[in-house]
């Protein structure tokens, strides 16, 4: 269930809120930027809903090999 909240900030955030993020995400964004510092979660049960997730598993493992080849490049 959702609920509305109303907030006040500067002028200045709203305004970069809505150039960053756009209008009509500020709410998911404030929500998943304060969500994990107020929901009492299990990080370990977190992680391995993450690990479960096979296409991410193999996005996130093409990703750090890519880093790897990046470096092997590197000049000594």
């Amino acid at each position: 269930m959702q609920r509305k909240l109303t907030i006040t900030v500067d002028a200045a955030v709203y305004d970069g809120l809505y150039r960053t993020v756009g209008p009509r995400r500020i709410s998911q964004f404030i929500e998943d930027l304060v969500k994990p510092h107020v929901l009492d979660e299990d990080i370990f049960a977190a992680y391995a809903e993450m690990a479960s997730d096979e296409a991410r598993e193999a996005e996130a493992e093409e990703w750090s090999d890519a880093l790897i080849l990046d470096v092997s490049d590197e000049a000594r």
